[in-house]
């Protein structure tokens, strides 16, 4: 069975992505995952400092991790599709979905792309464009739709 991993943020291009993803798992006849990954909390130990210190930091990252299973199940039920796999992991974006691929057996990863231009994927990086550079597996990486006034 085809392992197919899609990677979502909650954004406009989640619909798309989800889409997508739902007609290559079809077409596959394949297992799809849907993931979302959380920020991993910040390294306290370098500052001196330990997550009692920041008791509020931890439970924002609870609270977030929470809604996002939250969103990523209405996203399965949403998919039409019977036995979506949903999962949050915590961690580096890229690090943490191309993790995952590995541990589930991924055969293909589907994810958006913001198109916010070359300085921002420079200044800030891209996880669409890690992906495509590091992913020992296909990426599809779909398109933000741009409006009509754009």
């Amino acid at each position: 069975m085809k392992e197919i991993i899609a990677a979502v943020d909650f954004s406009d291009v989640s619909v798309p992505v989800l889409e997508t993803a739902v007609k290559i798992t079809q077409a596959l006849g394949g297992q799809l995952h849907l993931v979302h990954v959380v920020e991993a909390e910040p390294t306290y130990a370098a500052y001196g400092f330990s997550p009692d210190d920041y008791p509020a930091l931890h439970e924002i990252q609870v609270e977030s991790s929470s809604r996002a299973q939250i969103k990523l199940s209405k996203m399965a039920e949403q998919s039409g599709l019977a036995g979506v796999q949903t999962k949050v992991v915590q961690g580096q974006p890229l690090h943490a979905l191309l993790q995952y691929a590995k541990e589930v057996g991924g055969e293909m990863l589907v994810l958006g792309s913001h198109g916010h231009g070359f300085l921002s994927s420079l200044l800030l990086g891209s996880v669409a464009e890690g992906c495509v550079r590091k992913a020992e597996l296909p990426a599809l990486i779909v398109p933000m739709k741009k409006s009509d006034d754009s």
